[in-house]
């Protein structure tokens, strides 16, 4: 476990530009972070929650076999020109999601979405597990001019109940009282997908519904379109509580609320020619 831990931290390591980078971000010292690549020594557990966290993974799955973590990270490639700083990752998404979108309809996009910072949880029913709703978690934030967003997600993986993580990173727009959300998957670049949301006309954000067209994470990745409610989470709801939530359920699972399981049916009324949001 040991020598899978120390190969696992090496790996991480090379998704920034040195060790001595990865110390000072995380501001252990570095001889001490040597011993941890070298396997002589494994973190205590504050440490190992600092370094996980850092990294965007769980304590348990850094201690996996190394093969099985190095495709459950994902082998995104990196090239010295790129920035490893929040700031430049926020950045390229923007200029992957909207590079041909004129300045005006930006401009226009941004003003409105004050009021839906915070954090929600997604629902919908799944793409790739039929019969299941997943729940994953959306942070919607301010970043300089833009409003930009992150949707966590865990699955468990078909040989294990380990759960595997995709992270999207997205820019919304609110254009016309709708809010256009668009993302990509950020590990290995391999999907998009847009959120189209109705606005809330309360004075306080509850819910949004709405539709989800994507791929499904899958051998096949049959395109699909789904009906999505994102419910907003208290500021008195730990992040770390807010994650534990996400995950695949049953319909009739009795943590759900039935009305939201009720609003992402995807059923297809009498005289409906279009499969359409429901307000």
């Amino acid at each position: 476990m040991d020598d899978d831990f120390a190969a696992n931290l090496r790996y991480l390591c090379t998704f920034y530009h040195s060790i001595a980078d990865v110390c000072r971000r995380l501001q252990i010292n570095r001889a001490q972070f040597n011993r941890y690549l070298s396997g002589r020594y494994k973190p205590s557990g504050n440490t190992m929650r600092r370094i996980c966290s850092f990294f965007g993974v769980e304590a348990h799955e850094i201690l996996l076999p190394h093969a099985t973590f190095a495709a459950l990270v994902g082998d995104r490639p990196r090239g010295e020109e790129q920035e490893d700083s929040a700031e430049a990752r926020i950045e390229n998404a923007r200029e992957t999601l909207t590079p041909n979108l004129p300045d005006s309809v930006i401009q226009r996009g941004r003003h409105g979405l004050s009021r839906y910072l915070g954090r929600y949880h997604e629902y919908y029913l799944s793409m790739s597990q039929p019969g299941k709703v997943l729940c994953t978690l959306v942070t919607i934030q301010q970043h300089g001019e833009d409003v930009i967003y992150e949707r966590a997600e865990r699955m468990p993986l078909p040989s294990s109940n380990l759960p595997h993580r995709n992270r999207y990173r997205g820019v919304a727009l609110l254009l016309s009282s709708r809010l256009f959300l668009v993302d990509y998957e950020a590990v290995n670049e391999h999907e998009i997908t847009e959120t189209v949301l109705y606005p809330s006309f309360r004075s306080h954000v509850t819910r949004l519904n709405g539709l989800k067209l994507g791929v499904a994470d899958s051998s096949d990745r049959v395109p699909c379109c789904v009906r999505v409610v994102y419910e907003r989470l208290s500021q008195r709801i730990s992040l770390r509580e807010s994650l534990s939530r996400c995950g695949l359920y049953d319909p009739d699972d009795p943590r759900l609320d039935p009305s939201i399981v009720a609003a992402i049916r995807n059923d297809v009324d009498e005289g409906e020619w279009h499969f359409r949001a429901r307000c």
